[in-house]
């Protein structure tokens, strides 16, 4: 098979991420996802929730015995939906104006990964539009989503996938938020919000999702981002951004997969 028809065939493989359709069921103790064939995958941060280290099992607790604590859990969510659906719309729109202005042009470029790439120019422009046109955003949630979408106009130049959703054969499926060039890297991107900054030890289940999300995304594409970011939203200021390098998403890769290790003892035990 020829280079060209290789660097084809990566690209299609992503297209092809649309294709994959999981049935949610919650009819058991947790939600799973099934495939057409009967297969079942539990949700990467139902996972992560169950293997977490004792205490941060035990902080959740008592977080949850706090008079108040079911409003604030739904006021955190649906300012982190508003977050997220503001970073979704920039991003779509921009790759739409983006493959647009390229096409006309005629200048898309392949890279070495099989990827076709808008030239920066052409992306930061799209960007920069797409965030003119977008709607406002409930004053809630704006100083959130108003940090997503600087730090994704000051940083991404090639926008590949957005909102996609990967699976894997050993047992897990979730959704990550983009697959983004960061500083000319392919980068595997999932988006946060926090009122207070977030220390290591409690970013630790981010950098596992980027793990996963990592692992499902070569699995089912054959696509190895080189680099992960995940972008803490704050409500206001500038987003906490913790980003991982090659040998940090490998780490991550390998701790996901330990997590798995302790998810399927779990689950062994109740049998």
């Amino acid at each position: 098979m020829s280079s060209k028809s290789n660097l084809s065939d990566t690209q299609n493989a992503l297209a092809g991420l649309r294709r994959w359709s999981l049935v949610r069921d919650d009819s058991g103790p947790h939600r799973v996802y099934r495939d057409e064939l009967g297969n079942t995958y539990a949700s990467v941060t139902h996972i992560l929730k169950e293997t977490s280290p004792q205490w941060q099992k035990d902080a959740l607790d008592r977080w949850i015995q706090k008079p108040g604590s079911a409003l604030e859990r739904d006021i955190a969510c649906q300012r982190g939906t508003l977050a997220h659906d503001h970073a979704e719309y920039v991003l779509k729109t921009a790759a739409k104006l983006a493959r647009n202005s390229a096409n006309k042009r005629g200048s898309w470029r392949t890279g070495d990964d099989g990827l076709e790439r808008a030239p920066k120019g052409i992306t930061t422009w799209a960007i920069e539009k797409a965030i003119q046109g977008a709607p406002r955003v409930s004053w809630s949630a704006s100083g959130y989503a108003r940090g997503l979408r600087t730090w994704i106009g000051e940083n991404v130049t090639a926008i590949h996938a957005i909102e996609f959703s990967v699976h894997d054969p050993r047992g897990w499926a979730g959704t990550a938020d983009a697959l983004l060039d960061v500083g000319g890297t392919l980068c595997i991107a999932d988006w946060k919000t926090s009122v207070n900054a977030r220390s290591e030890d409690m970013l630790a289940n981010y950098i596992c999702q980027a793990g996963a999300y990592s692992l499902g995304l070569q699995t089912l594409t054959g696509i190895k981002p080189k680099t992960g970011a995940i972008v803490v939203a704050r409500r206001s200021g500038a987003p906490q951004v913790r980003l991982l390098n090659e040998l940090e998403l490998r780490g991550a890769e390998c701790q996901w997969l330990e997590r798995m290790d302790i998810w399927n003892a779990q689950q062994a035990l109740k049998k």
